[in-house]
């Protein structure tokens, strides 16, 4: 699809109508690859993952103790219980446990033929005699049949899905894969992001800072993030204030990366090159959105490939609110995960919080949970795009929308979680 079929000119967009164009213009999965289990931690899966075995394999005791046959009405359990072997895990007993007598069984052993029923040690007296040793129960009032028994099959059976296509694995996905005795995983491939900030006034961490200059923290934030969402990344370092080296730049991406991210240089300032050059070198689909931070974000298509780019702005809190809410969602995409969407929950606002009509703002936020359970914020003071420790002190971002005119004290707003990515 290309981005003339999607006229969205000069205007300024709302949020919802920058998600609609993200999703339309989103490229497919990536395609698959062979990956073993015990590096497939955070990738996503490519295919549907179904046990060929039943898990447990075999019915098996849930606890140390005693294996034993149930007893009927007209064979009520002896006061002592004849001990006639034992079962353990790795070393089962196979005979059939004869009716009135039990075996001593150990967690994950399998039960015997014949037996139903387990009862943990700590109900148990052991008593040894010439004859052999019987096993007393206390309590025998508290026993029912079919107790702490693991039925084969009865947390994975044989033939079930067990895992979907477009899961992300986590370590208990891994640990569920590797009970199917699962060993390599299909896997989509990691999206390649190629990575670049602009400025003359930009300088790199460990370098002198002129005068006029600033570190470059947003190609840490943006590296980051991409490292946290499993991408690998081309980072280009900084390029000046330069139309042919930012040019020299958007080539490459568009030969090698599937997605290129930019950070400054989307404004209408006249040293912002980038997205002067970036429309040269495809399609650029818009540029401004109506919210707060990140009103200069700009995106399209790049070379023959029509990758994907996304202009970030300059202000570092605005580079980690607009990744978050729109590089993220593709990105995620792009590597096959299914179901996904930035989470959003409900919380009371603990102050009044300032906001202005006809556009979205996210502010920064740290959420708690109260006694009684329910949620509140409240903001983590100075909200300006550059001030970088608002977003180290917040835990979510306060999302008040369009409609609204600032919030008051005491009323519901909705609040972003960071989770994993922060």
């Amino acid at each position: 699809m290309s981005l003339s079929c999607f006229d969205l000119g000069e205007r300024m967009l709302s949020l919802e109508e920058a998600l609609a164009a993200l999703d339309q213009f989103t490229p497919a999965a990536l395609g698959d690859e062979a990956c073993p289990l015990e590096a497939s931690q955070g990738r996503i899966l490519a295919e549907d993952v179904r046990s060929t075995l039943d898990v447990p394999q075999n019915t098996n005791a849930a606890m140390d103790g005693i294996a034993l046959a149930w007893p009927t009405r007209e064979d009520a359990g002896p006061e002592r219980w004849p001990l006639v072997g034992e079962s353990l895990a790795g070393h089962g007993y196979s005979e059939s446990v004869p009716r009135g007598t039990a075996v001593a069984i150990t967690t994950g052993a399998p039960l015997p033929p014949g037996t139903d029923t387990v009862i943990m040690s700590e109900q148990l007296e052991f008593v040894a005699e010439d004859e052999g040793t019987w096993v007393g129960i206390q309590q025998p009032d508290t026993v029912r049949q079919g107790q702490n028994v693991r039925h084969a099959g009865e947390d994975v059976a044989r033939g079930q899905l067990a895992l979907s296509r477009g899961t992300r694995l986590r370590p208990q996905h891994q640990g569920l894969l590797a009970s199917l005795g699962v060993a390599a995983v299909r896997v989509h491939r990691r999206p390649r992001v190629a990575l670049f900030s602009t400025g003359d006034e930009v300088a790199a961490p460990g370098e002198a800072l002129p005068g006029a200059g600033i570190y470059d923290a947003n190609r840490f934030s943006i590296r980051g993030l991409l490292e946290r969402l499993g991408c690998d990344i081309d980072d280009l370092g900084i390029l000046p204030d330069d139309p042919q080296r930012i040019r020299e730049g958007v080539t490459r991406a568009a030969e090698t990366a599937d997605l290129l991210i930019t950070s400054g240089g989307v404004s209408v300032g006249q040293a912002d090159w980038v997205r002067h050059v970036l429309t040269e070198a495809g399609d650029l689909g818009f540029w401004r959105i109506a919210i707060r931070p990140g009103r200069p974000l700009a995106f399209g298509q790049l070379g023959k490939r029509g990758i994907p780019f996304f202009g970030l702005p300059g202000n570092p809190v605005a580079v980690m609110v607009t990744f978050l809410q729109f590089v993220q969602p593709m990105l995620r995409h792009m590597q096959g995960e299914c179901g996904w969407s930035n989470p959003r929950l409900s919380a009371i606002a603990d102050e009044p919080l300032a906001s202005r009509r006809g556009r979205v703002d996210f502010l920064r936020g740290v959420y708690h949970c109260d006694e009684s359970g329910q949620l509140h914020v409240r903001s983590t003071g100075r909200q300006g795009s550059g001030i970088l420790s608002s977003m180290v002190a917040a835990n979510c971002l306060i999302v008040i929308t369009a409609d609204r005119e600032g919030v008051d004290l005491g009323e519901v707003v909705t609040i972003q979680p960071f989770g994993e990515l922060t």
